[in-house]
């Protein structure tokens, strides 16, 4: 019998897959790109900040990137050429403390910092009154900025460098006012020799409006008049701690275009930050020239590194020594070997 054909099957459409850009359409230049993984076992805390982290680096980051036992840095590696990845970001846990070590691919140099605190940004948030994690938060890259490395050393140097270079360069002439809604800060202390690690959202707030008003514009809900007896009271009345906070305690700037409904353009916006974690407090303690190996260029706990080198030197060139010593009594044997078989020979022959 024939077949009839179903006249309602839809066809099949394929999906179309948004890929990210790897080049700058402003500025031309190339956007750099994360991996953030761990080396070796860690316990629960720290996965959940290698999680935060992740959602730091968003969105030129694998947020669900996945591990496995027998992956080793070189997997990594060649995954990381294809996909335009830039720098690694390695959590690893030892007896004494975890570390974080961020490289540069594919040829280094890598830097290793040692935690001595952490926070997570599921804590920070437990430890605010109104904690801000709008859904839009992390659809674009933070800014940087970096606070007392200008001593003039080499390592800070290159932390500086490396820190700056994790993040896309921005355009200030270009740059969109909405997209600038995180910003990571690092300060560096040159008494403790330590990095305060902290992350930032960005919030503008109008100078001179009362905290009321600026609910009703943005949630567009009708107010609760019941208690009033004016819709002059809820204007003027003073409402809670928060509505009389001193607009001189936070920075102002003047806009240069519209931002949102409340922020107009050419109006006095006062900015203020609210922390989202996660917070670290960092110690550099190594510098290498490659990829998680290579020359060591600085070290925290003395020049160890380059102790070890000479070592390796040394002991390789005794070893080379001892070869070719070997050899050459090897060779004095064989001659001697040699003469002894002739005389042998000339002796049967007489």
């Amino acid at each position: 019998m024939a077949r009839f054909r179903n006249k309602q099957r839809k066809p099949f459409v394929k999906p179309i897959i948004k890929i990210p850009p790897t080049v700058d359409h402003i500025t031309g230049d190339m956007i750099p790109k994360t991996f953030v993984f761990s080396r070796g076992k860690l316990p629960v805390r720290l996965r959940q900040l290698q999680m935060d982290l992740r959602k730091l680096m968003l969105p030129f980051t694998a947020l669900k990137l996945k591990e496995k036992k027998r992956n080793n840095l070189k997997d990594f590696l060649n995954v990381a050429g294809p996909m335009g990845v830039t720098h690694f970001l390695i959590l690893s846990k030892t007896e004494s403390a975890p570390y974080l070590r961020v490289a540069r691919t594919p040829q280094g140099p890598t830097l290793t910092f040692k935690i001595h605190e952490y926070s997570l940004a599921a804590d920070i948030a437990q430890s605010q009154l109104r904690p801000r994690c709008p859904k839009d938060l992390f659809q674009n890259s933070p800014l940087i900025v970096l606070s007392g490395f200008g001593t003039g050393e080499q390592q800070l140097k290159l932390t500086t460098i490396m820190f700056q270079n994790i993040f896309p360069a921005i355009d200030v002439n270009t740059v969109k006012l909405s997209s600038c809604q995180r910003i990571v800060l690092l300060n560096y202390n040159k008494e403790t020799k330590l990095i305060d690690f902290r992350h930032y959202s960005i919030r503008l707030q109008p100078v001179g409006v009362s905290r009321r008003i600026r609910k009703f514009v943005q949630k567009h809900q009708v107010p609760d008049l019941r208690s009033l007896q004016d819709v002059s009271d809820f204007v003027t009345k003073a409402g809670y701690g928060s509505e009389s906070e001193a607009d001189d305690e936070a920075a102002t700037v003047n806009l240069a275009t519209d931002l949102g409904r409340i922020n107009q353009a050419s109006t006095k916006s006062a900015i203020k930050l609210q922390e989202i974690g996660p917070r670290m407090m960092l110690q550099l303690v190594k510098v290498e020239e490659g990829l998680c190996s290579g020359g060591v260029i600085f070290s925290e706990y003395g020049n160890s590194g380059s102790n070890k080198n000479q070592k390796t030197e040394e002991v390789e060139k005794d070893r080379q020594g001892n070869e070719e010593d070997g050899e050459d009594e090897k060779d004095e044997e064989e001659e001697e070997e040699e003469e002894e078989e002739e005389e042998e020979e000339e002796e049967e022959e007489d």
